[in-house]
């Protein structure tokens, strides 16, 4: 029966089913239902701790999270911390594209995005450093050009924004026109 038991417990884990216990036992067999109770244990809380990770900075947005799960060891330990690594670096590219954005936002052209980043954060990374860069530019050369045309009398001076098109395109040429 104790067998059986312990039959029912196992397959409940392999099937992902982390709540069934197996009752205190005699001897051997009651060493066998403490350790599958602990580790059973030990999985839901470290099931707990993940899907509570994944769900705060994945769905929710709410960066910094770490799964907390202080008696797992070997192979969970590596998951867990695999986990908070990935919650780590996630967290960090974010706040670092946040900054710059919200640099440019208020006007700061001088901020680059510069955590560590591969594959689609990483063409993020250069899509906005690029973008800072042309805005840079073009606010510079506009700036330049009002003050020559405006302050220094100087007529007939050009804009010359490297690298920019559409709107930012136009814009050059609607401040050399008016040069």
């Amino acid at each position: 029966m104790a067998l059986r038991r312990l039959l029912a417990g196992l397959t409940a884990v392999r099937d992902g089913d982390l709540t069934l216990r197996l009752p205190d036992a005699p001897g051997v067999l009651g060493e066998i239902s403490g350790v599958y109770n602990d580790m059973a244990e030990r999985l839901a809380r470290l099931n707990a701790e993940v899907t509570r990770v994944a769900r705060e900075v994945g769905t929710e947005g709410m960066l910094g999270g770490q799964a907390e799960v202080p008696q797992a060891h070997g192979a969970w330990r590596e998951l867990a911390d695999s986990v908070n690594a990935m919650a780590g670096n996630l967290t960090s590219q974010v706040r670092n594209i946040a900054q710059v954005t919200t640099a440019v936002a208020r006007g700061d052209l001088t901020r680059k995005i510069d955590v560590d980043a591969r594959g689609e954060i990483l063409e993020l990374k250069s899509t906005v450093n690029t973008m800072v860069e042309q805005l840079g530019s073009f606010a510079g050369e506009v700036t330049r050009v009002a003050r020559e045309v405006g302050t220094e009398g100087i007529l007939g001076g050009q804009a010359d924004v490297r690298g920019v098109s559409g709107t930012w395109r136009d814009l050059t040429d609607s401040v050399n026109v008016m040069a």
